[in-house]
């Protein structure tokens, strides 16, 4: 089994380069788990006070179980993957059963940013993109996707976005194996990816 980390800032097309990976790979050979689904339960919250969770922080996080399930797979024991959501900003009674694959993928803005589950994994990636490409993309998908206006995005990105994506998700550069410039659009940066990734599976 293979434990592959992919972070990188928002928009700068991440699911974009596990798509590709994924392309690559037979159905039964692979798992995504999304950090999103690992947010913290915030049930216990008053919904007024859900509205001001940093969702672009570490601390919103449950490390502790991602590493567990990762453990668990690793040992081939399946897991029960927790759904998160967004509009109520809690985790739901339903699960996503996850059964052990030969390439586990870990995918979000700040998967590489806990030690302990950085440790376990074989390949960190961050894959990075241009500020403004990644703004555009953001804009694009919060008011396609979630029914924001375009001021409202803008805003969020200044106010929370970039000073995050400063402090928190940018060093994660530093303990990459690989980083792949101009995000899904890089097709070099991503064949080299799945001839690494095949070259493990001993293909």
């Amino acid at each position: 089994m293979i434990i592959i980390g992919i972070a990188g800032g928002t928009g700068s097309g991440k699911t974009t380069v596990v798509k590709r990976i994924i392309e690559s790979l037979s159905e039964n050979e692979v798992a995504v788990l999304p950090l999103d689904s690992y947010y913290k339960d915030s049930s216990h919250i008053p919904m007024e006070e859900r509205q001001n969770i940093n969702f672009d922080h570490p601390n919103a996080f449950d490390w502790e179980l991602l590493s567990k399930h990762i453990t668990m797979l690793r040992n081939g024991e399946a897991i029960e993957q927790p759904i998160y959501s967004y509009i109520t900003s809690t985790r739901q009674k339903e699960t996503i059963h996850i059964e052990p694959r030969k390439v586990v993928i870990i995918e979000g803005i700040l998967a590489l940013s806990d030690k302990k589950l950085r440790k376990l994994m074989d390949l960190r990636i961050f894959v990075d993109a241009d500020p403004d490409e990644r703004l555009i993309r953001v804009i694009q998908r919060d008011v396609i996707e979630r029914g924001r206006t375009a001021e409202a995005v803008m805003e969020r990105y200044v106010k929370v976005l970039k000073p995050m994506h400063l402090e928190f998700i940018e060093p994660a550069k530093r303990v990459a194996d690989l980083i792949i410039p101009q995000g899904g659009h890089n097709e070099k940066a991503i064949r080299i990816l799945k001839l690494y990734i095949e070259k493990i599976l001993g293909r």
